[in-house]
Protein backbone atom coordinates (compact mmCIF):
# COMPACT_ATOMS: atom_id res chain seq x y z
CA UNK A 1 0.00 0.00 0.00
CA UNK A 2 1.07 3.58 -0.62
CA UNK A 3 3.11 4.94 2.31
CA UNK A 4 1.19 8.22 2.58
CA UNK A 5 -2.22 9.41 3.71
CA UNK A 6 -1.81 13.17 3.22
CA UNK A 7 -0.26 15.47 0.64
CA UNK A 8 2.46 16.37 3.15
CA UNK A 9 3.38 12.70 3.54
CA UNK A 10 3.37 12.28 -0.23
CA UNK A 11 5.74 15.23 -0.57
CA UNK A 12 7.99 13.68 2.06
CA UNK A 13 8.28 10.56 -0.10
CA UNK A 14 9.44 12.71 -3.00
CA UNK A 15 11.89 14.60 -0.83
CA UNK A 16 13.41 11.36 0.45
CA UNK A 17 13.74 9.67 -2.92
CA UNK A 18 17.26 8.50 -3.85
CA UNK A 19 19.20 9.99 -6.73
CA UNK A 20 20.91 8.24 -9.63
CA UNK A 21 23.69 5.69 -9.14
CA UNK A 22 26.85 7.68 -9.74
CA UNK A 23 29.05 4.59 -9.99
CA UNK A 24 26.81 3.08 -12.69
CA UNK A 25 26.82 6.40 -14.55
CA UNK A 26 30.61 6.53 -14.45
CA UNK A 27 30.82 2.93 -15.69
CA UNK A 28 28.43 3.70 -18.54
CA UNK A 29 30.41 6.79 -19.52
CA UNK A 30 33.63 4.80 -19.49
CA UNK A 31 32.13 2.06 -21.65
CA UNK A 32 30.64 4.60 -24.06
CA UNK A 33 34.12 6.04 -24.58
CA UNK A 34 35.52 2.63 -25.55
CA UNK A 35 32.88 1.55 -28.09
CA UNK A 36 33.75 1.07 -31.76
CA UNK A 37 32.59 4.47 -32.99
CA UNK A 38 33.91 8.02 -33.12
CA UNK A 39 33.16 10.00 -29.94
CA UNK A 40 29.59 11.30 -29.99
CA UNK A 41 28.75 9.55 -33.27
CA UNK A 42 25.50 8.13 -31.92
CA UNK A 43 24.37 11.53 -30.78
CA UNK A 44 21.62 11.58 -28.22
CA UNK A 45 21.45 7.79 -28.10
CA UNK A 46 24.64 7.90 -26.05
CA UNK A 47 23.16 10.38 -23.59
CA UNK A 48 19.97 8.31 -23.22
CA UNK A 49 21.89 5.10 -22.55
CA UNK A 50 24.03 6.72 -19.87
CA UNK A 51 20.96 8.34 -18.26
CA UNK A 52 19.16 4.99 -18.20
CA UNK A 53 22.20 3.19 -16.79
CA UNK A 54 22.44 5.68 -13.94
CA UNK A 55 18.87 5.03 -12.81
CA UNK A 56 18.84 1.23 -13.08
CA UNK A 57 22.26 0.98 -11.42
CA UNK A 58 24.02 -0.94 -14.18
CA UNK A 59 26.74 0.42 -16.45
CA UNK A 60 25.83 -2.07 -19.20
CA UNK A 61 22.04 -2.35 -18.93
CA UNK A 62 19.32 -4.01 -20.95
CA UNK A 63 15.59 -3.34 -20.78
CA UNK A 64 13.49 -6.41 -20.02
CA UNK A 65 10.30 -5.27 -18.23
CA UNK A 66 8.88 -1.98 -19.54
CA UNK A 67 5.45 -1.11 -18.14
CA UNK A 68 2.74 1.12 -19.61
CA UNK A 69 -0.11 2.29 -17.37
CA UNK A 70 -3.15 4.22 -18.61
CA UNK A 71 -5.29 6.10 -16.08
CA UNK A 72 -8.82 7.32 -16.84
CA UNK A 73 -10.93 9.92 -15.07
CA UNK A 74 -13.86 12.26 -15.64
CA UNK A 75 -13.90 16.01 -15.09
CA UNK A 76 -16.75 18.10 -13.74
CA UNK A 77 -15.55 21.07 -15.77
CA UNK A 78 -16.82 19.36 -18.93
CA UNK A 79 -20.27 20.66 -17.94
CA UNK A 80 -18.99 24.03 -19.14
CA UNK A 81 -18.80 22.70 -22.72
CA UNK A 82 -15.00 22.69 -23.05
CA UNK A 83 -14.73 19.47 -25.07
CA UNK A 84 -15.88 18.38 -28.51
CA UNK A 85 -16.80 14.96 -27.07
CA UNK A 86 -19.14 13.94 -24.24
CA UNK A 87 -17.80 12.50 -20.97
CA UNK A 88 -19.26 9.08 -21.86
CA UNK A 89 -16.39 8.62 -24.31
CA UNK A 90 -13.99 8.14 -21.39
CA UNK A 91 -15.67 4.92 -20.28
CA UNK A 92 -16.08 3.73 -23.87
CA UNK A 93 -12.36 4.16 -24.48
CA UNK A 94 -11.51 2.33 -21.26
CA UNK A 95 -13.41 -0.66 -22.63
CA UNK A 96 -11.46 -0.32 -25.87
CA UNK A 97 -8.16 -0.37 -23.93
CA UNK A 98 -9.31 -3.43 -22.00
CA UNK A 99 -10.24 -5.21 -25.23
CA UNK A 100 -6.89 -4.40 -26.86
CA UNK A 101 -8.27 -2.11 -29.57
CA UNK A 102 -6.54 1.22 -28.96
CA UNK A 103 -3.32 2.63 -30.37
CA UNK A 104 -1.59 2.28 -27.01
CA UNK A 105 -2.34 -1.44 -27.00
CA UNK A 106 -0.57 -1.84 -30.33
CA UNK A 107 2.44 0.28 -29.35
CA UNK A 108 2.86 -1.47 -26.00
CA UNK A 109 2.80 -4.83 -27.74
CA UNK A 110 5.19 -3.67 -30.46
CA UNK A 111 7.86 -2.69 -27.92
CA UNK A 112 7.36 -5.55 -25.46
CA UNK A 113 5.70 -3.56 -22.69
CA UNK A 114 3.07 -4.83 -20.28
CA UNK A 115 0.00 -2.61 -20.19
CA UNK A 116 -2.45 -1.90 -17.38
CA UNK A 117 -5.56 0.29 -17.31
CA UNK A 118 -6.98 1.95 -14.20
CA UNK A 119 -10.35 3.72 -14.33
CA UNK A 120 -10.70 6.09 -11.37
CA UNK A 121 -14.29 6.66 -10.20
CA UNK A 122 -15.64 7.40 -13.66
CA UNK A 123 -19.16 7.66 -12.25
CA UNK A 124 -18.02 10.45 -9.91
CA UNK A 125 -16.47 13.31 -11.90
CA UNK A 126 -14.26 15.81 -10.13
CA UNK A 127 -15.87 19.10 -9.15
CA UNK A 128 -16.04 22.00 -11.62
CA UNK A 129 -12.81 23.82 -10.77
CA UNK A 130 -14.23 27.19 -11.81
CA UNK A 131 -16.19 27.15 -8.54
CA UNK A 132 -13.46 25.80 -6.25
CA UNK A 133 -11.06 22.86 -5.94
CA UNK A 134 -11.57 19.92 -8.28
CA UNK A 135 -10.74 17.46 -5.48
CA UNK A 136 -10.55 17.34 -1.71
CA UNK A 137 -7.25 16.29 -0.15
CA UNK A 138 -8.64 12.81 0.52
CA UNK A 139 -9.71 12.47 -3.12
CA UNK A 140 -6.41 13.53 -4.63
CA UNK A 141 -4.45 11.39 -2.16
CA UNK A 142 -6.60 8.38 -3.10
CA UNK A 143 -5.84 8.96 -6.79
CA UNK A 144 -2.12 9.41 -6.08
CA UNK A 145 -2.19 6.14 -4.14
CA UNK A 146 -3.87 4.34 -7.05
CA UNK A 147 -1.04 5.47 -9.30
CA UNK A 148 1.61 4.58 -6.74
CA UNK A 149 0.22 1.08 -6.23
CA UNK A 150 -0.16 0.47 -9.99
CA UNK A 151 3.59 0.45 -10.59
CA UNK A 152 5.34 -2.91 -10.86
CA UNK A 153 8.38 -2.54 -8.59
CA UNK A 154 10.22 -5.00 -10.86
CA UNK A 155 9.68 -2.86 -13.98
CA UNK A 156 12.76 -1.33 -15.56
CA UNK A 157 10.93 1.44 -17.43
CA UNK A 158 7.60 3.22 -16.93
CA UNK A 159 5.34 5.06 -19.37
CA UNK A 160 2.09 6.56 -18.11
CA UNK A 161 -0.82 7.76 -20.20
CA UNK A 162 -4.36 9.00 -19.73
CA UNK A 163 -7.89 9.09 -20.99
CA UNK A 164 -10.32 11.72 -19.76
CA UNK A 165 -12.64 13.99 -21.71
CA UNK A 166 -11.86 17.55 -20.61
CA UNK A 167 -8.36 16.88 -19.42
CA UNK A 168 -6.59 19.27 -21.79
CA UNK A 169 -8.53 22.01 -19.99
CA UNK A 170 -7.24 20.68 -16.69
CA UNK A 171 -3.67 20.51 -18.03
CA UNK A 172 -3.89 24.06 -19.37
CA UNK A 173 -5.11 25.34 -15.99
CA UNK A 174 -2.24 23.58 -14.19
CA UNK A 175 0.30 25.04 -16.63
CA UNK A 176 -1.18 28.51 -16.21
CA UNK A 177 -1.05 28.20 -12.41
CA UNK A 178 2.52 26.88 -12.32
CA UNK A 179 4.18 28.78 -15.16
CA UNK A 180 2.24 32.05 -15.33
CA UNK A 181 1.65 34.00 -18.56
CA UNK A 182 -1.97 34.12 -19.76
CA UNK A 183 -4.55 31.37 -20.10
CA UNK A 184 -4.43 31.67 -23.89
CA UNK A 185 -0.73 30.76 -23.85
CA UNK A 186 -1.60 27.31 -22.48
CA UNK A 187 -5.04 26.57 -23.93
CA UNK A 188 -5.39 24.65 -27.20
CA UNK A 189 -8.07 22.88 -29.18
CA UNK A 190 -7.64 19.51 -27.48
CA UNK A 191 -9.85 16.98 -29.24
CA UNK A 192 -10.89 19.60 -31.78
CA UNK A 193 -13.05 22.44 -30.45
CA UNK A 194 -13.87 25.24 -32.90
CA UNK A 195 -12.96 28.90 -32.45
CA UNK A 196 -15.91 29.60 -30.18
CA UNK A 197 -15.06 26.51 -28.16
CA UNK A 198 -11.44 27.64 -27.82
CA UNK A 199 -12.57 31.05 -26.57
CA UNK A 200 -14.83 29.40 -23.99
CA UNK A 201 -12.12 26.95 -22.95
CA UNK A 202 -9.63 29.79 -22.43
CA UNK A 203 -12.16 31.65 -20.29
CA UNK A 204 -12.75 28.51 -18.21
CA UNK A 205 -9.00 28.13 -17.60
CA UNK A 206 -8.82 31.78 -16.53
CA UNK A 207 -11.76 31.32 -14.17
CA UNK A 208 -10.33 28.09 -12.76
CA UNK A 209 -7.02 29.62 -11.73
CA UNK A 210 -8.77 32.70 -10.34
CA UNK A 211 -11.06 30.48 -8.26
CA UNK A 212 -8.10 28.54 -6.82
CA UNK A 213 -5.39 31.03 -5.86
CA UNK A 214 -3.76 28.43 -3.60
CA UNK A 215 -2.78 26.52 -6.76
CA UNK A 216 -0.52 29.27 -8.09
CA UNK A 217 3.15 28.24 -7.86
CA UNK A 218 2.18 25.24 -5.68
CA UNK A 219 2.58 21.90 -7.43
CA UNK A 220 0.48 19.64 -5.24
CA UNK A 221 -2.26 22.23 -4.73
CA UNK A 222 -2.39 22.77 -8.50
CA UNK A 223 -2.85 19.03 -8.92
CA UNK A 224 -5.62 18.94 -6.30
CA UNK A 225 -7.46 22.08 -7.30
CA UNK A 226 -7.12 21.99 -11.10
CA UNK A 227 -6.24 18.40 -11.95
CA UNK A 228 -8.27 15.24 -12.32
CA UNK A 229 -8.03 11.78 -10.87
CA UNK A 230 -6.20 10.45 -13.93
CA UNK A 231 -3.62 13.26 -13.70
CA UNK A 232 -3.11 12.47 -10.02
CA UNK A 233 -2.83 8.78 -10.90
CA UNK A 234 -0.05 9.54 -13.37
CA UNK A 235 1.70 11.76 -10.83
CA UNK A 236 1.52 9.03 -8.20
CA UNK A 237 2.99 6.47 -10.59
CA UNK A 238 5.81 8.79 -11.66
CA UNK A 239 6.60 9.48 -8.00
CA UNK A 240 6.68 5.76 -7.17
CA UNK A 241 9.06 5.21 -10.07
CA UNK A 242 11.31 7.95 -8.68
CA UNK A 243 11.41 6.25 -5.27
CA UNK A 244 12.06 2.83 -6.86
CA UNK A 245 14.72 4.10 -9.29
CA UNK A 246 12.65 3.21 -12.36
CA UNK A 247 13.32 5.42 -15.41
CA UNK A 248 10.25 7.15 -16.87
CA UNK A 249 9.36 8.29 -20.37
CA UNK A 250 6.83 11.14 -20.26
CA UNK A 251 4.02 11.27 -22.79
CA UNK A 252 2.19 14.37 -24.00
CA UNK A 253 0.75 17.62 -22.67
CA UNK A 254 -1.51 16.14 -20.02
CA UNK A 255 1.09 13.72 -18.67
CA UNK A 256 3.71 16.48 -18.64
CA UNK A 257 1.36 18.87 -16.83
CA UNK A 258 0.77 16.23 -14.16
CA UNK A 259 4.52 15.60 -13.88
CA UNK A 260 5.13 19.34 -13.57
CA UNK A 261 3.25 19.28 -10.28
CA UNK A 262 5.90 16.94 -8.87
CA UNK A 263 8.79 19.07 -10.10
CA UNK A 264 7.24 22.20 -8.59
CA UNK A 265 6.68 20.36 -5.31
CA UNK A 266 10.26 19.05 -5.11
CA UNK A 267 12.83 20.34 -7.61
CA UNK A 268 14.63 17.37 -9.17
CA UNK A 269 11.63 15.06 -8.78
CA UNK A 270 11.69 14.45 -12.54
CA UNK A 271 15.41 13.73 -12.91
CA UNK A 272 14.49 10.10 -13.64
CA UNK A 273 12.24 11.13 -16.53
CA UNK A 274 12.80 12.03 -20.18
CA UNK A 275 10.26 13.46 -22.62
CA UNK A 276 9.15 10.86 -25.13
CA UNK A 277 7.83 13.34 -27.67
CA UNK A 278 6.48 16.82 -28.23
CA UNK A 279 2.83 16.74 -29.22
CA UNK A 280 0.83 18.88 -31.62
CA UNK A 281 -0.86 20.56 -28.64
CA UNK A 282 1.06 23.84 -28.79
CA UNK A 283 1.48 24.31 -25.05
CA UNK A 284 3.27 20.97 -24.64
CA UNK A 285 6.53 22.31 -26.04
CA UNK A 286 6.28 25.30 -23.71
CA UNK A 287 5.90 23.07 -20.65
CA UNK A 288 8.80 20.88 -21.75
CA UNK A 289 10.95 23.98 -22.17
CA UNK A 290 9.99 25.18 -18.70
CA UNK A 291 11.01 21.78 -17.30
CA UNK A 292 14.25 21.64 -19.31
CA UNK A 293 13.17 18.46 -21.09
CA UNK A 294 14.26 17.92 -24.71
CA UNK A 295 11.76 15.61 -26.47
CA UNK A 296 13.04 12.47 -28.15
CA UNK A 297 10.43 12.50 -30.95
CA UNK A 298 8.35 15.13 -32.73
CA UNK A 299 5.77 13.44 -34.94
CA UNK A 300 2.77 15.72 -34.64
CA UNK A 301 0.94 13.27 -32.39
CA UNK A 302 -1.86 14.43 -30.05
CA UNK A 303 -3.62 11.23 -29.09
CA UNK A 304 -2.63 10.86 -25.45
CA UNK A 305 -3.03 7.35 -23.98
CA UNK A 306 0.74 7.21 -23.44
CA UNK A 307 1.19 6.69 -27.18
CA UNK A 308 4.12 9.05 -27.74
CA UNK A 309 5.90 7.78 -24.65
CA UNK A 310 5.39 4.17 -25.71
CA UNK A 311 6.74 4.87 -29.18
CA UNK A 312 9.89 6.33 -27.63
CA UNK A 313 10.52 2.98 -25.90
CA UNK A 314 11.82 1.83 -29.27
CA UNK A 315 14.37 4.63 -29.42
CA UNK A 316 15.57 3.90 -25.90
CA UNK A 317 15.83 0.19 -26.68
CA UNK A 318 17.97 1.09 -29.68
CA UNK A 319 20.20 3.24 -27.50
CA UNK A 320 20.68 0.42 -25.00
CA UNK A 321 21.28 -2.18 -27.73
CA UNK A 322 24.15 -0.11 -29.08
CA UNK A 323 25.57 0.80 -25.67
CA UNK A 324 25.47 -2.67 -24.17
CA UNK A 325 25.84 -4.80 -27.29
CA UNK A 326 28.54 -3.08 -29.31
CA UNK A 327 32.12 -4.23 -29.01
CA UNK A 328 34.79 -2.03 -27.52
CA UNK A 329 37.87 -1.21 -29.60
CA UNK A 330 39.84 -3.73 -27.57
CA UNK A 331 37.25 -6.49 -28.00
CA UNK A 332 37.00 -5.91 -31.74
CA UNK A 333 40.72 -5.60 -32.31
CA UNK A 334 40.15 -2.19 -33.92
CA UNK A 335 42.62 0.62 -33.48
CA UNK A 336 41.10 3.59 -31.66
CA UNK A 337 43.58 5.99 -33.17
Amino acid sequence: MAPFATLAEFQAQLEGAPGPDTAAKAAAEERNGQLTKPPGALGRLEELAIWYASWVGNGRPTMERPQVIVFAGNHGVTARGVSAFPAEVTEQMVLNFQHGGAAINQLSKAFGASMDVHALSLDTPTADFTTGPAMSEDEVVAALATGWNAVDAAADLLVVGEMGIGNTTSAAAIAHALFGETASDWTGRGTGVDDAGLTLKTQVVTEGVAANPQAVDNGLEALRCLGGRELAGMAGAIARARVEGIPVILDGFICTAAASCLERAVPGALDHAVAGHVSAEAAHGKVLYALGKDPILGLGMRLGEGSGGALAIGILKGALACHSGMATFAEAGVSDG
